[in-house]
């Protein structure tokens, strides 16, 4: 999996590289929880709900600033208008498709009967309820067809894969979350049609065939933060997510340089984007007939390490050109090839050149980049795809990064540290 002799790269010189710091744009809501009350209480929730109501209320495989408290808040709603919620999954395949793996990744957001006050119900039993126009069977878990209503909860982001009306969000949350693993496959296995257009679809015959009650829709700022939450009601469900998506897409920056011969990523990881690297970020999507981001055009990738988040599942992989041994040997390769086929997009899942230290990561990197010399090469060095406030770049960009607004730094200029055993030393 890695090449042993590697005495050619002792003559690969690193650039020195200078810390940056990019203020960009970041609104925060100061009061996510009272907002969010005051919304349901303006909603029409109450008068759809009856006393002793079973309410499911989702909960995804994403990281979600908040996720814990904002469950807890709804089902506290809930009980209050004297239902019975509860938390039901809704990942589609992912935590490997099983009820041990969902419930380990929800734990891990501390979403908990005992920190949201509800039961949490992870299975993978799933019901056929209808067919989309062109065929296509539209699943839902168990659980929620047999509730008495539906609270869908969600980010609305764009999807790294595809780009409609609305991409990633509640629709997906009812359509491939609550579909489970069968509903996911489905889905994913017409392509990027099946997501643009299956989606939406899916999504419609679930709310026309089950009652949901109303969406929470989420939108988070560059830095993980919560800048808008939303209820939606049902009837205005797909019209604002749409609406939604284009707010959450202003406030997404990407590596801000048109062109990188080498992007050093220090992290990838599921927790971080469903593709392990946001997409947008790195100007990359490799899915055959869609088109590539415009910019930022990177030469090569090399990703060093796996994100303890991740739980071993590198989907993503391959938009890397380069990884280390290190994050090779964290690849829990049946939840990442599980995860991959039911996408599909198995581009993604091919399995890079693989280095034995983060040094020799990146030393191919600047090999193989076409740079002349090496040394001149324009390099970025990032934690990871959603932490773009603090950043590293080669002397090569510092004209460049003077242009860009509100950038701040590229001054003192440094050799790269790396531990006894060609670590990269922590610069973040």
């Amino acid at each position: 999996m890695h090449i042993k002799n590697l005495h050619f790269l002792k003559q690969v010189a690193i650039p020195e590289l200078a810390a940056c710091e990019w203020d960009y744009p970041c609104p925060v809501l100061p009061a996510v929880e009272e907002e969010l009350a005051r919304q349901l209480h303006a909603s029409s929730l109450a008068a759809r709900i009856k006393p002793g109501d079973r309410i499911a209320v989702t909960a995804g495989s994403r990281g979600i600033a908040r996720i814990d408290a904002i469950l807890a808040l709804v089902c506290g709603e809930l009980k209050r208008l004297r239902a019975q919620p509860f938390i039901i999954s809704a990942m589609g395949s992912h935590g490997g498709a099983t009820q041990e793996g969902q419930r380990e990744i929800l734990a891990g957001y501390n979403i908990t009967p005992e920190r949201i006050g509800a039961p949490v119900i992870c299975s993978t039993a799933t019901i056929e309820i209808g067919k989309t126009p062109d065929g296509m069977p539209v699943f839902i878990a168990q659980e929620a067809r047999a509730a008495d209503g539906i609270l869908v909860v969600n980010r609305i982001k764009a999807h790294t894969s595809f780009q409609a009306a609305t991409e990633s969000g509640l629709l997906k949350m009812l359509a491939v979350g609550l579909g489970r693993d069968i509903g996911a496959r489905h889905i994913h296995q017409r392509g990027t049609r099946g997501l643009k257009q299956g989606i939406p679809r899916t999504a419609r015959i679930i709310m026309d065939t089950v009652p949901v009650l109303l969406g929470i829709g989420i939108i988070e700022n560059a830095r993980g933060g919560i800048a808008h939450i939303t209820a939606l009601e049902p009837d205005q469900l797909e019209a604002e997510e749409a609406r939604l998506l284009l707010q959450a897409k202003a406030l997404i920056p990407a590596v801000p340089f048109k062109n990188v011969d080498v992007l050093i990523v220090a992290e990838m990881g599921k927790n971080i984007s469903g593709t392990g690297m946001d997409t947008a970020v790195i100007g990359r999507r490799r899915i055959s007939g869609e088109p590539e981001p415009l910019f930022p055009q990177v030469s090569r990738i090399a990703v060093l390490d796996l994100s303890p988040g991740s739980y071993g599942n590198a989907t993503g992989l391959g938009l890397a050109d380069i990884i280390t041994r290190q994050l090779y040997d964290k690849i829990d390769f049946e939840k990442t090839w599980l995860n991959i086929i039911s996408s599909t997009f198995i581009e993604r899942a091919k399995i890079p050149l693989t280095m034995p230290t983060d040094k020799s990561a990146i030393q191919m990197g600047l090999m193989t980049c076409w740079a002349a010399p090496a040394a001149a090469a324009r390099v970025v060095l990032i934690k990871n795809t959603a932490s773009l406030g603090r950043f590293f770049i080669s002397r090569t960009l510092a004209a460049e990064a003077r242009q860009i607004d509100r950038l701040h730094g590229a001054e003192r200029f440094a050799p790269l540290s790396f531990s006894a055993r060609q670590t990269l030393e922590n610069c973040f």
